[in-house]
């Protein structure tokens, strides 16, 4: 028997080697690339990742840099007040949120890869019909098909979700998120700078290019072929399961409240995938909220503040976000169920103090604290993502179905923020995702199962 090397983990997408050439199911295979190359399934490069991130960029900046020049946009198109802006600005979340689960699927039986190129070109697609549409009927269905069509974070998601695996996918999530963030910063400066040569309707078509090109590069990268292997049944001559071999994704898992059993290649019960997409929807809403009302908030609590400042304020927690993630995704990769508590501990005393704050310096304070909470919550959501496909899960399902909840509640918080703000001013939306972000927390610090509980009653009854 060749002697067993140190532990470590299998390069992510490998296929199981044969017994004979396996020294132990937790060690390296040096030859995994090949052998993945050999199975049709090869596992990415960061070149690859980062190229993948890279497009999802390029392909946001219209979705992401044009809605908020929407009440610019309207009145070209006969809504002269421009009282559709609200409406029109959560159509395509909507749509997306409701074909995200369907794209998710197909991908995993048609292939991930063709189904992001599906959601790029359908982008693409949807641009040019906004940016030429002459009424406000043929905007709306534009906007409608670019949630319906679009989907390109999810589809790139379940991309990764089947060519890597533990920390090296929930770093390129924290990446993707990265991507959205940067995006969300820049593209709306970009389309600002171009509006007096190009107005931001006819921009939708100009930056339908951005999609296209990004469709090119992600035809130059490896299919994810067939589903995710399953680990052997055990290792030959080692006298150890095969599951011993995904060490890091069964720690995480355990951490998410799973037991040792699910952690080995097959789908564990939904108790874990429910208690993620919850934690979504929470996590989500209670950040979103606060986007919709938070520069006339700044207006009324600081007079005569510059737009640059208002948008300055606005970035900080996403700049914050783009400076610490990847640092802070070592930590959250022991702990996500923690980072999580501190997460959106950190949520909810910054909106909190939104309520509260008057004056620059204390505004700029609340705002760096719900950033350390949205970057805590962003790469521990990563993470618990990623434990749930070690698990054997079919990636595009996971991941559109997640793409589903964040959606909902995205959609929910612009509701809640519209209603709260008409009825009790533009501190409303923050206390509530505030009181959302304490429930969440006090979730978290619930019994993970009832044998967690029983051991808390011994204790106790000692």
């Amino acid at each position: 028997m060749p002697a067993r090397q140190p532990d470590a983990p299998i390069a992510p997408g490998a296929p199981a080697a044969p017994a004979a050439s396996l020294p132990s199911a937790a060690s390296t295979v040096p030859a995994a690339a090949d052998g993945a190359a050999q199975a049709g399934r090869p596992a990415l490069g960061r070149q690859q990742v980062h190229a993948v991130a890279g497009c999802f960029f390029v392909a946001s900046f219209a979705a992401l840099g044009l809605p908020p020049y929407l009440t610019e946009i309207l009145p070209e198109l006969g809504d002269t007040t421009g009282r559709w802006a609200g409406v029109l600005y959560i159509v395509p979340t909507l749509f997306a949120g409701v074909g995200a689960p369907l794209w998710g699927r197909l991908a995993d039986r048609f292939g991930r890869k063709r189904l992001l190129l599906r959601a790029q070109l359908g982008l693409a697609l949807s641009f040019v019909l906004a940016g030429w549409a002459d009424s406000l009927a043929a905007f709306t269905l534009a906007l409608v098909l670019q949630g319906i069509l679009g989907g390109t974070y999810a589809a790139s998601n379940g991309y990764l979700g089947a060519t890597l695996q533990g920390p090296e996918l929930s770093k390129a999530l924290t990446l993707m998120q990265g991507a959205a963030r940067a995006a969300l910063l820049v593209a709306p400066m970009v389309v600002g700078a171009l509006s007096p040569w190009l107005s931001p309707h006819r921009q939708y078509a100009l930056l339908a290019i951005l999609p296209l090109t990004a469709a090119v590069l992600i035809a130059a990268l490896p299919e994810s072929r067939g589903p995710r292997p399953e680990p052997a049944a055990g290792a030959a001559g080692t006298g150890r399961p095969a599951g011993a071999a995904e060490a890091s994704s069964a720690s995480v898992a355990a951490e998410a409240g799973a037991s040792a059993p699910e952690a080995t290649g097959k789908p564990s019960p939904a108790s874990g995938l429910r208690a993620l997409y919850a934690l979504e929807f929470a996590f989500v809403f209670s950040t979103v909220i606060s986007y919709p009302y938070l520069i006339r908030l700044i207006d009324e609590r600081i007079p005569g503040t510059s737009p640059f400042l208002s948008g300055a304020l606005f970035a900080l927690p996403h700049l914050l976000y783009l400076v610490t993630a990847m640092a802070l995704h070592p930590a959250c990769h022991r702990r996500p169920r923690l980072g999580m508590a501190l997460g959106f501990t950190c949520i909810a005393l910054g909106l909190a103090g939104h309520g509260v704050a008057d004056s620059l310096v204390t505004l700029t304070a609340v705002r760096l604290l719900l950033g350390a909470g949205m970057t805590l919550g962003l790469v521990c959501l990563s993470v618990l993502a990623a434990a749930e496909c070690a698990k054997g899960r079919a990636p595009g399902r996971l991941f559109g179905s997640r793409e589903f909840f964040s959606k909902a509640g995205a959609v929910v918080a612009g509701v809640a923020a519209a209603v709260g703000t008409s009825h009790y001013g533009p501190a409303a939306p923050v206390l509530t995702g505030g009181a959302v972000a304490v429930l969440a927390v006090c979730a978290l610090a619930l019994p993970r199962s009832r044998s967690s509980l029983r051991s808390i009653r011994t204790r106790w009854s000692r």
